[in-house]
């Protein structure tokens, strides 16, 4: 079964739902600033172009079912904050990987962890992952500490992509470890 969210998952605080068009102004906010967009893999965006790019490559992989890609959006002001996903899902080992970004303006109010624990809990019992991993650069202290507090286990280094000289560190979460 390919990964889709067909009802939009809430909490008091927040909403998460699947990206729309309309979303990218939200976003180029939050991915156009370089202390945000730091550790992530692809490049700080500089104009709408890169905001419909990264939407239009984000929608070829939806529609293959391998990737879920949702907003966070304030519940009380109807703004994207951020960004969550699901990726490189393979449905037969049933595990995923995760990813989130989040606007600098929102960092340290538990917004990031609250989204995730929304995603996670989806992912476990909605689509029935068996594991969650997520890679992180060893330079990104807070959000390592929020994978452990989020109950992940650091599984190591893991390799770059050709080219990038970075250290990643690869955590991982299994299904019976997440309360």
């Amino acid at each position: 079964m390919p990964l889709s969210l067909e009802v939009p998952i809430t909490s008091d605080r927040l909403l998460l739902r699947p990206v729309e068009k309309d979303d990218l102004d939200d976003l180029a906010l939050v991915n156009g600033d370089e202390e945000v967009t730091r550790f992530l893999p692809y490049e700080t965006w500089r104009s709408r172009q890169d905001a419909e790019a990264w939407h239009d490559k984000v929608m070829g992989l939806v529609s293959q079912g391998k990737t879920l890609q949702l907003v966070v959006v304030m519940q009380e002001t109807n703004r994207v904050i951020g960004s969550c996903l699901l990726f490189n899902y393979d449905e037969s080992s049933r595990v995923a990987e995760i990813g989130y970004v989040t606007g600098r303006e929102f960092w340290r109010q538990g917004l990031t962890e609250e989204a995730l624990r929304m995603l996670i809990t989806y992912g476990f019992d909605m689509v029935g992952l068996r594991r969650l991993c997520a890679v992180v650069e060893t330079d990104n202290q807070a959000s390592m500490s929020l994978l452990n507090k989020l109950g992940f286990s650091s599984e190591g280094k893991a390799s770059p992509t050709p080219g990038e000289n970075v250290e990643l560190m690869k955590f991982g979460l299994l299904r019976q470890e997440w309360c």
